[in-house]
């Protein structure tokens, strides 16, 4: 079961990541970024890191998608063409629906006498130990300076942004 539904959520994420770089609106660009994200904290959860799996949806799926969304909006001051959507979404989102659904209802199903322990599959920790000392010991002692350069490097992005939309802004009002 495990490997089906790694099968449907690996999927998803290849179908954002595709949907992500064929789009030519940068919204609906950052809309196909947040299922990767959110295909990636399901593959979390199946690897038994339920703190990495929230931490993705909460800070990535959400704090910084809305950051970026709020980014590409500045940048995009101009009017937006108003659309219906691609003709391909709708069966392709109906099945994928259904699909997950299905999926869902088979492992609620089915997992209803599963152990906990079984799901942490190659974690190896002290019978007290949770995964969140794990991982905390992890990125704080041995991943902290990757760590803290990705959020500067994440910082001086949304600086360059901003100074860029204040520099067109400020020609656009100069040669009117």
């Amino acid at each position: 079961m495990y490997l089906i539904l790694f099968i449907v959520f690996a999927g998803f994420c290849l179908a954002g990541a595709i949907n992500l770089l064929l789009q030519t609106h940068p919204i609906n660009s950052a809309l196909s970024l947040i299922v990767v994200m959110t295909s990636l904290a399901v593959l979390y959860l199946l690897l038994g890191a339920e703190f990495l799996a929230i931490a993705q949806i909460i800070v990535y799926a959400g704090a910084v998608m809305v950051l970026f969304t709020f980014v590409v909006m500045l940048l995009n001051a101009g009017r937006e063409e108003r659309t219906l959507g691609s003709r391909a979404a709708r069966p392709i989102g109906f099945t994928a629906v259904v699909v997950l659904l299905a999926v869902f209802a088979t492992v609620i199903l089915r997992v209803q006498g599963l152990n906990p322990a079984v799901l942490g599959h190659g974690l190896t920790n002290a019978p007290n130990q949770s995964n969140l000392v794990l991982l905390s010991q992890v990125l704080f002692h041995e991943l902290l300076l990757p760590f803290e350069v990705t959020s500067v490097l994440i910082l001086i992005a949304i600086l360059g942004a901003v100074a860029i939309a204040r520099r067109e802004g400020a020609e656009r009002t100069a040669e009117k």
